[in-house]
């Protein structure tokens, strides 16, 4: 079947339609994004600006031509922490699905880490034993660890590289006080976690998906985008560790000139490499896999898992 998912991010809002059926990997068949960044329009009361509810209802108005346009059968449309913790955000999910039609799915920051870790899962194959996952969006960083496609632990903590960004730099670059104090609070926030994950034992593999990390290792000398999915992309703790002090003496302009790194993320580049550079040390992982899955690929794999079977000769389920 032709599916469609509408990712409402804190960074961007994305729509992926992809070929798939149960049992197979899911094959892109077309995309369509734009990086809103619906943080930068929540005001000092928490509240989505008019500007960015406008742009996110002509987003969702031209996803859901485009997805009829190539055929989609069952349109996926979800939210995560932008939305989910503005004050209005009930409001303007109400507003945007009265003028779509669409039904829009507010994820829990749980719920995030462990469709992530899912779509880690499926990615990695269960030879890969105990995973630890990190994920650093615009609002929230995810973590989760287990042995099974459902995780031991997930956890959704509001560090994402937008927010952080937003709350505590006033100037570009930031001066060494703000970076300094920034550290300290994302450092502090971390470890509150690393007692909950480890207390099930050390993992057998580390990984890392989402944009920042992508560009963190990119930066770092990790194969371009160009070189395709299966080649082995990884991120050391060293390397984010000097980088860090690097991206976060650079201006937005700067940053913004690294191979690899896209002009709309590189003002919060910075402080994603400061949430990377802790979640590294103190869940003491020396080099993380970059995974090319992430949150849309374990959305797409549960709803196919949700399919309906029938029962073939042997009594196995098919399609």
């Amino acid at each position: 079947m032709r599916l469609g998912v509408l990712d409402i991010g804190s960074n961007t809002v994305h729509l992926l339609v992809v070929d798939a059926h149960r049992g197979a990997r899911p094959i892109p068949a077309y995309s369509h994004k734009e990086e809103l960044r619906l943080t930068e329009y929540l005001g000092e009361d928490n509240r989505l600006a008019e500007r960015g509810v406008e742009r996110l209802c002509a987003f969702v108005t031209e996803a859901v031509e485009l997805a009829e346009d190539k055929g989609v059968e069952d349109l996926l449309a979800f939210a995560t922490s932008a939305v989910r913790e503005a004050a209005n955000g009930e409001e303007v999910l109400s507003r945007v699905e009265n003028g779509c039609g669409v039904h829009i799915e507010v994820l829990a920051g749980r719920d995030e880490a462990r469709l992530t870790f899912l779509a880690v899962r499926r990615w990695f194959g269960w030879s890969s034993g105990r995973l630890l996952a990190f994920d650093i969006g615009g609002g929230s960083l995810e973590i989760a660890a287990g042995v099974d496609e459902e995780p031991d632990v997930a956890a959704s903590l509001p560090l994402g590289a937008g927010r952080l960004t937003r709350d505590w730099f006033t100037a570009d670059p930031p001066s060494a006080d703000e970076v300094r104090r920034l550290r300290r609070h994302v450092r502090t926030e971390i470890a509150r976690t690393v007692g909950s994950v480890a207390r099930y034992g050390r993992p057998d593999r580390a990984v890392a998906t989402s944009k920042t990390f992508k560009q963190l290792a990119r930066i770092a000398g990790a194969a371009p985008t160009s070189d395709g999915l299966y080649v082995l992309r990884r991120l050391t703790r060293q390397d984010t560790a000097d980088w860090v002090t690097k991206l976060a003496g650079m201006t937005t302009a700067e940053r913004a000139r690294l191979s690899g790194v896209s002009e709309g993320r590189a003002a919060q580049l910075a402080a994603g490499a400061l949430v990377a550079d802790a979640a590294m040390d103190l869940f003491e992982v020396d080099s993380l896999e970059v995974c090319p899955w992430a949150l849309r690929e374990g959305v797409i794999l549960r709803r196919l898992d949700l399919l309906p079977g029938r029962l073939d000769h042997s009594g196995l389920v098919a399609d």
